[in-house]
């Protein structure tokens, strides 16, 4: 483990192999005193109500606007890019950086990045938090880190034109070196950092068009993977402070339930035990080692009050399936659905159903705290910056200056880390023993405190005109509510957005539509997942529109086209990915292909799937993905890529295997042994082709997952003629599906 000083204002350094890293021990301060005391050049940006406006780090440190600063340039030719986003596997910090290189101009052998920590300086400059999720790191800032990029170019253009007494349009910025058009005349980025003071940012740096990318758009090598791959990267897990005691948690087995009583005097017996220390929703054990502390918690014997032992998978659907009978909220309305049913050539009804599921992270929930009079400190792997430190000045009582987040590498998050739980506890008990703590949930601890992807029950109706096009589609949603606990300003109208994503802004052209939402609120707690609502409402959408075009005597995808409104891009998308798959050539008995498509996060994403299933043991191979992905503007095509990957395997696992199972009033699914994720040998070949279409920027990490599910269900009904509406498609479901066909 590497040591980290309690104590310590500090960026989380990142560096190529073989390269010196910078000082883990440098503070905020002393990162912009390089740029005030002539030593470096920082550019920073900042939004306004005008849009976003550069500034340089002398304006930064004289105004009141104090904004974020993105990057700055070393006289030893190091450009250093600030990382305001969480970096879990998705490579933000590659390609944030990226965009700040190719403007510049940079020697991309030159960038390093940094972690920013929690600040105000650093929310994000649309959501006005910093925070991680969504899809939105490119998409928010591709425009602010690109004007950075070339706002710094332009002023080192202007300090060499100025150096050799020449007008800067005679001067041209490449691979770090300004040099003179037609003099043999050149200086480094470093050299000209002593030479750029008093020089003011372009109020408007001009932008390189796509054609001028030089970086933007190239598969180049993640500068993550050589810390990672040496096991120098931090993680959560991974923070050691001088003097700190490590916590396990006594969590309850009952959803909801507080602690009744606890044999404090027998976990204070083992040795290396400190501390005993009840919390809101759990007992902790506080030691020197993490063997000592669980050793303390399974002796607590703790009893629990509260709770509802009658609640079961069982009990829940009985809940949702009477709630899909109220009225429900109206989400969206267009045309007359009631006059379109009655004049329907042909009409189809059917309920889907789709359970909780876990984020099973892989790296288990963790945070580390330290709390002394005059400073609070907090080492995270967390999506949540903003929340993290608004908790820590909370319970520290410590104001904001005296509050430090540090944020280390995810171990995963798919939304799990956007929630401030164990962040909660580390710090209560930092608080309570004055020592650094870090708090460490097993995997059990994980599977059954989790906040969970809610259930989902949906009924759709839907009437087909007698040119077999969609007429009219009524669908109602019965789903509990992320928003209403974690952004209630949000729920307008009492509707949860995100509930209702996907179908309140169905992908098709539907001339009436009903969308209706019933919030139902259970002891289960919900959170985001990975692309949230979507992953509900992309196989409920996808499942029927395969099963309207079969009703219609239409091909799936051409139904699809059909239905598109002659959106072009939608359409690039469709008709690649079943080019690409070979859509309508025949397979083996058995053997089938499905086809889905889903918009999301600003991304179109078509898939379509192949499958064979086994009659006798119900199991469902996929053997084939075949992905066509629109999301605009490319910045790295390999973590795209492998985003998409990992998208259809996570949306796989899901569809095949997922589903958490709560009996006597808790959770128990505790481990991979009872909540089955997809294994490698699972894993299809799975194939990703890049649509260029859209121009503004989509998500990537989110908009993979959607049209998984639905694909490999409709690829099921191909091999089988059996229409499956509920997930997770295990082999039971399946066998008792096919016994019935």
């Amino acid at each position: 483990m590497r040591y980290l000083s309690a104590g310590q204002d500090r960026y989380q350094p990142c560096c190529r192999k073989g390269e010196e890293a910078m000082s883990p021990k440098m503070s905020r301060r002393e990162f912009l005193q390089h740029t005030l005391t002539g030593t470096g050049i920082a550019v920073a940006v900042t939004m306004t109500p005008l849009g976003f406006r550069v500034f340089s780090a002398a304006d930064a440190a004289a105004g009141d606007f104090n904004p974020s600063v993105w990057l700055t340039i070393a006289p030893n030719e190091t450009v250093t890019v600030l990382v305001a986003k969480s970096e879990m596997g998705q490579g933000v910090s590659t390609s944030l950086p990226m965009l700040v290189a190719d403007e510049l101009e940079a020697n991309w052998e030159s960038i390093k990045f940094v972690f920013a920590p929690a600040d105000d300086k650093f929310r994000d400059p649309v959501w006005g938090t910093q925070a991680t999720g969504g899809s939105t790191s490119i998409r928010h800032l591709y425009e602010p880190l690109r004007l950075a990029g070339a706002a710094a170019r332009e002023m080192l253009i202007a300090a060499a034109a100025r150096e050799w007494k020449v007008a800067a349009d005679e001067c041209v910025a490449a691979n770090g070196l300004v040099r003179h058009k037609r003099k043999l005349k050149s200086l480094s980025f470093g050299q000209l950092t002593s030479l750029v003071a008093g020089i003011e940012p372009p109020a408007k740096p001009k932008l390189k068009s796509p054609q001028e990318f030089r970086l933007i758009g190239k598969a180049i090598p993640r500068l993550d993977v050589p810390e990672k791959v040496s096991g120098a990267a931090i993680f959560g897990l991974d923070v050691k402070v001088p003097g700190m005691l490590i916590a396990a948690v006594a969590h309850s087995p009952l959803i909801g339930a507080s602690p009744a009583s606890f044999n404090k005097g027998a976990a204070l017996k083992i040795k290396g035990v400190r501390h005993v220390i009840s919390l809101q929703k759990g007992v902790a054990v506080c030691a020197d080692s993490f063997p000592a502390a669980r050793k303390g918690v399974d002796s607590l014997k703790a009893t629990w009050e509260g709770g509802d032992r009658t609640l079961d998978n069982a009990s829940l659907y009985a809940r949702f399936a009477k709630a899909l009978n109220e009225p429900g909220i109206k989400a969206k309305e267009i045309g007359n659905t009631a006059t379109a049913m009655s004049s329907a050539a042909k009409k189809l009804e059917a309920t889907f159903s789709l359970p909780y599921l876990a984020h099973a992270t892989m790296e288990p929930m963790n945070c580390t705290a330290h709390i002394t009079a005059s400073r609070c400190e907090v080492w995270a792997p967390t999506q949540n910056q903003t929340g993290v430190k608004a908790l820590a000045e909370k319970i520290s009582g410590l104001p904001a200056d005296k509050v430090f987040v540090n944020t280390t590498y995810l171990g995963g998050g798919f939304g799990r880390r956007f929630e401030t739980d164990v962040v909660e506890e580390a710090l209560h008990l930092a608080k309570v023993t004055g020592k650094p703590v870090k708090v460490i949930w097993t995997r059990e601890d994980d599977f059954r405190n989790d906040f969970y992807r809610p259930m989902n029950l949906s009924r759709v109706a839907a009437s087909l005109d007698a040119q077999g096009k969609i007429s009219g589609w009524e669908h109602k949603v019965v789903c509990p509510s992320i928003f209403a606990r974690v952004f209630p300003d949000t729920m307008k109208f009492g509707v949860d957005q995100a509930a209702v994503e996907g179908v309140a802004n169905l992908d098709y052209e539907v001339p009436n539509l009903d969308v209706n939402y019933v919030r139902i609120d259970t002891p289960v707690p919900v959170g985001f997942w990975r692309s949230v609502g979507s992953s509900h409402n992309a196989f409920v959408v996808e499942t029927m529109m395969d099963e309207l075009a079969r009703l219609a005597g239409s091909d799936p995808v051409e139904f699809r086209l059909a239905h598109l409104g002659g959106n072009p891009n939608a359409y690039a998308v469709v008709k690649t990915a079943s080019m690409k798959a070979g859509w309508g050539k025949p397979l083996a008995a058995g053997k089938g292909r499905g086809f889905a498509f889903h918009r999301s996060f600003d991304t179109n994403v078509a898939m379509v799937a192949e499958v064979e299933v086994d009659r006798k043991s119900g199991v469902i191979k996929v053997s084939r993905v075949v992905c066509a992905v629109d999301c605009g503007q490319v910045v790295n095509p390999d973590i795209v890529k492998s985003q998409i990957e990992g998208a259809v395997c996570f949306g796989l696992s899901a569809a095949l295997n997922e589903r958490v199972e709560i009996a006597k009033g808790g959770v128990v699914s505790g481990n991979f042994s009872n909540y089955d994720l997809l294994r490698m040998n699972e894993a299809p070949k799975i194939e990703v082709h890049l649509v260029k279409g859209q121009e503004k920027p989509g998500g990537i990490g989110e908009p993979g997952v959607p049209p998984i599910a639905p694909a490999v269900a409709n690829a099921v009904f191909a091999a089988t003629g059996v229409r499956f509406r509920e997930l997770p498609l295990a082999p039971k479901t399946v066998l008792k599906a096919l016994k019935k066909s």
